[in-house]
């Protein structure tokens, strides 16, 4: 264990990884296709509904890119970290990076899953669909599903670190 006060918010091994990135990406597919899809085409029941039935898919979708774009990100942050950066500084930094290349693929692979179709629109439509795309992921990454993400991992460890003192006394 470490000496930071945030050693408890962060996935200590593997399966612990595994929940914390589910957290995040159902928190994700059921905030960000709704934004995006309420403001391309109107925030109605129709277009909720039909978000509802492509979720599988898409939960799918973002466990697989988060699984491609997780080393580039890390890398990406690295680069970008200072040792004079704080945990929140760390944290958001590794947000916008793994945003940055999600986002950027989600683009893409989420109009082919929304539509229900493999075209090249997403890919003509990049350069106005990403941006906008690319801002409401961050807010949410930031604000909402990691943020979140931490707590579920900080409670559990407080959980876990009681049993093991406990089991020591």
């Amino acid at each position: 264990m470490t000496d930071s006060p945030f050693h408890t918010h962060l996935p200590r091994n593997a399966k612990e990884s595994v929940a914390f990135m589910l957290v995040i990406a159902v928190i994700s597919v059921n905030t960000i296709p709704v934004v995006i899809g309420g403001l391309s085409a109107g925030f109605t029941l129709a277009m909720w509904t039909g978000l509802l039935r492509v979720v599988p898919v898409l939960l799918v979708a973002v466990v697989a890119v988060v699984l491609l774009t997780m080393k580039p990100a890390q890398l990406l942050t690295a680069r970008l970290v200072r040792p004079s950066h704080g945990f929140r500084t760390r944290m958001l930094l590794n947000a916008l990076c793994s945003v940055l290349l999600i986002s950027a693929m989600m683009t893409v692979v989420g109009t082919w899953i929304g539509t229900w179709q493999v075209s090249a629109e997403p890919l003509k439509q990049f350069a106005l669909l990403w941006p906008r795309n690319f801002a409401i992921a961050l807010v949410i990454e930031a604000l909402l599903a990691q943020p979140v993400a931490r707590q579920v991992m900080r409670r559990y460890h407080q959980r876990v670190d009681a049993r093991a003192a406990l089991a020591a006394a």
